[in-house]
């Protein structure tokens, strides 16, 4: 998108499918429920901009802005997105440092930015008849208590744009959209994905699409689990890095003190996943059956 003359602006619409997109510098297991996403058929992604966690669904249209520095304005570009939502009859403005919100103050786009030495993008979400019910029961945090270093999402009061009248469709929004963008920048040529570098998009779609990525990169933050069992109450503080257990310590009163003490260096280097801890535990199971199957079935069922 950057291969262009210096004063070109291209304009990208694009959608994904039941997806929460974290910023850069977020704690994933902070900010949504990862493990529930997943097991009913969604994906976690970690967009390289910052700003708040996001979701997405067939029912939300998403913009990009990508442009040489020298042709960025972040008023110019806003105003194509404002423009075309009040061609559609509905009142908005920009709020905040990120946010397009209505008259009535619900937020229906939340922005994100990037800049390098000879680039610069904005992108943003449209809401226009998005799952509210799938989008509050994702983007809340783990129930488990976590403490996190990393920047946390500002949750707003959201809104679709449907709302405001049935002719509001991703159809409509994304005609107003193009229209506003030819009355902003006038006449432009549109591409098909197939124009751009496949192997390049592999490429990127292979690292975007990694554990490393879209949860090792959480910054470090801290985890603490309770519960208690028949044979005692059992807490368990873990520190995470890089997605990983760096650090783990482990408190009982249960009797077998000894078997205890081993648990902490058996969780230490395994994913923040459930089942990942529960594996760990799984190994050292047979010096005490009782406790590790009860310890075991109790991680298994955690959904970060």
């Amino acid at each position: 998108m950057f291969d262009e003359p210096d004063d070109a602006m291209t304009l990208y619409l694009w959608q994904n499918a039941n997806t929460v997109v974290v910023g850069r510098n977020q704690n994933a297991w902070r900010e949504c429920r990862a493990a529930l996403l997943e097991q009913e058929g969604g994906r976690l992604a970690r967009r390289t901009t910052g700003g708040g966690a996001v979701y997405h669904d067939l029912g939300n249209l998403n913009f990009s802005f990508a442009c040489k520095r020298e042709a960025y304005d972040l008023a110019r570009q806003t105003s194509v997105i404002l423009e075309a939502v009040r061609a559609l009859g509905v009142d908005a403005m920009f709020s905040g440092r990120n946010d397009l919100v209505t008259s009535d103050g619900a937020k229906f786009s939340g922005n994100a930015f990037r800049f390098t030495k000879h680039s610069a993008l904005q992108h943003g979400t449209l809401l226009v008849n998005v799952e509210m019910d799938r989008l509050a029961r994702y983007l809340a945090p783990s129930p488990e208590k976590l403490r996190s270093k990393g920047v946390e999402s500002v949750r707003a009061r959201v809104k679709n744009l449907s709302e405001y009248g049935p002719h509001i469709t991703v159809k409509s929004v994304r005609d107003a959209v193009a229209n506003a963008f030819f009355g902003e920048y006038g006449a432009y040529e549109v591409r098909a994905v197939e124009e751009f570098d496949a192997q390049k998009l592999a490429r990127l779609y292979e690292r975007n699409a990694s554990w490393e990525w879209r949860m090792g990169a959480t910054p470090q933050f801290d985890a603490s689990l309770e519960t208690r069992f028949a044979w005692g109450a059992l807490e368990v503080q873990l520190s995470v890095e890089n997605g990983r257990v760096a650090r783990a310590a482990v408190y009982s009163d249960a009797m077998d003190e000894a078997f205890i003490r081993k648990l902490a260096p058996a969780l230490a280097g395994a994913r923040l996943e459930g089942s990942a801890l529960a594996e760990r535990i799984q190994k050292i199971g047979c010096e005490n059956l009782e406790i590790a199957a009860d310890i075991t079935a109790w991680l298994s069922s955690k959904t970060f």
